[in-house]
């Protein structure tokens, strides 16, 4: 179906880029042939590192005429396979397009390229008084990356996902050709939104080159509130009643004791209470004290109502550092715990956490293996990890397979869908077409064909 890459298709991506940014052969790292996880492994033909958008476009032209797969790759930390190059090929690295290009403060945007890391553009933002809401857990990916899954994150319950952010994209079609979908504007009605479609599409429509971001303005205070309960039922429990007061918290995660110690282990570090089953974490921000203050009040006097053990404010910087860094490296933490572990990103209507959660230790206990989780609370999104331990090869695919089957069967039984900010990919696109049936999938097909009737640009993925 697709060409090998011969000595004259090296050439001409040479000549492109230049010799040192095309690596063939035992000079790519094996890194590149997998995500984070490593669930899935294919080494590229070639890795092709970029600058600028004429690079990419010629590189597609090139693929194009030549029929040759093209998969593009940023830091690598999917979980589900969408930057492995199933079918070799090209493997297109974009971390070295890693410019903030420009900051329009009275339109309160920026231009980014996709390399820039998701931490370097909170600070930037920051520096400059501003904010860059959606906050995934993993700061080291790349805003092509999070714009490429939907990324969601902590924030979403306040503030929305990724897609909620994203004025404008310059991309370079399939064919090499380089279009901006969408404008650096408020509103916009003026047909298909043809940007919408690009992000969330993991790579499979278009290549990201150049994103117009939306800011707000950074807000002046910002405050978390760590809540202890007896066990995780309590602290699902309270999340409904929490949005229900009317108070909007930024943030409302949700961690068992269990994943809180791996994380102390990790890190080397100590969470300020490890004593309680379950806890939910809240941030509260606002532009005046009083305004948080309040909020912060309400909340933790209703969680101590309905059966809260404690309520911890957490406002000094030593503080925040702690319980946030912790939050942060839930999932190397649970990596490093185990030998191999393989995840489940459902998101389930709210009031369908704590069934989730319970269903997950119950099938826990049945198939005798280790299944932690944590998780959005506040948006229903989970994340859900199966661990080997010391399960042989054969028992651990067993294991993966009734595990998973038996959890996203349940997400859509509770109504809810099989990914909610981590994307399909490679790893989960069987389970994506028994979700929607045959007429969904059938559409989303026709997209792509419409798109990339060649089917170069990251084959295997997402609805194929």
């Amino acid at each position: 179906m697709y060409n090998k890459i011969t000595a004259a298709d090296i050439a001409a991506l040479q000549a492109i880029v230049g010799t040192d940014e095309v690596l063939t052969g035992n000079a790519i790292n094996p890194d590149y042939a997998h995500d984070e996880l490593g669930g899935i492994s294919r080494m590229p033909e070639a890795l092709v590192r970029v600058r600028t958008t004429e690079e990419v476009s010629a590189i597609m032209r090139h693929a194009w005429e030549r029929n040759i797969p093209v998969t593009v790759r940023g830091s690598g930390t999917g979980l589900v396979g969408a930057a492995v190059p199933i079918e070799g090929g090209i493997l297109l690295e974009t971390t070295k397009m890693n410019k903030i290009l420009s900051l329009d403060p009275n339109n309160l945007t920026v231009t980014v390229q996709p390399g820039v890391l998701l931490m370097e553009l909170a600070a930037f933002a920051e520096e400059n008084d501003f904010l860059y809401p959606p906050d995934p857990g993993e700061k080291s990916a790349t805003i092509g990356g999070n714009i490429s899954t939907n990324a969601g994150g902590m924030r979403a319950v306040k503030y929305g996902v990724t897609r909620d952010y994203v004025r404008s994209l310059t991309v370079v079609l399939p064919n090499g050709e380089i279009q901006t979908f969408g404008a650096a504007v408020a509103k916009n009605s003026s047909g298909y939104s043809l940007k919408d479609l690009i992000i969330g599409s993991e790579g499979t429509l278009a290549i990201i080159c150049e994103a117009v971001l939306k800011l707000v303005p950074l807000p002046k205070v910002s405050v978390s509130l760590l809540v202890p309960f007896p066990d995780m039922k309590s602290a699902i429990e309270a999340v409904p009643e929490i949005i229900r007061s009317k108070v909007t918290p930024t943030a409302i995660e949700y961690m068992s004791r269990d994943t809180i110690l791996f994380s102390e282990s990790y890190l080397g570090k100590k969470f300020p209470d490890t004593k309680n089953d379950a806890y939910i974490l809240l941030t509260f921000d606002g532009n005046s004290d009083a305004q948080v203050d309040q909020d912060m009040s309400t909340v933790a006097e209703l969680c101590l109502k309905i059966g809260a053990l404690d309520a911890y404010i957490v406002d000094t910087e030593e503080r925040k550092k702690s319980v946030w860094s912790a939050r942060g490296a839930f999932l190397e933490a649970i990596k490093a715990s185990t030998t191999e572990m393989d995840e489940c990103d459902v998101v389930v209507p709210g009031n369908q956490v704590d069934t989730f959660i319970k269903f997950t230790h119950e099938l826990a206990d049945e198939m005798n293996v280790r299944i932690p989780s944590f998780g959005h609370a506040g948006d229903g999104n989970l994340h859900i990890y199966i661990c080997r331990d010391a399960l042989s090869e054969a028992d651990w695919q067993n294991t993966l397979s009734v595990c998973f089957d038996r959890m996203y069967a349940k997400a859509v039984e509770l109504g809810g869908l099989v990914s909610g900010e981590h994307g399909i990919g490679y790893a989960k696109k069987e389970f994506l077409k028994r979700q929607y049936g045959e007429t969904p999938i059938v559409l989303m097909q026709g997209i792509k064909k419409v798109f990339d009737p060649k089917n170069i640009l990251n084959p295997g993925k997402v609805c194929f």
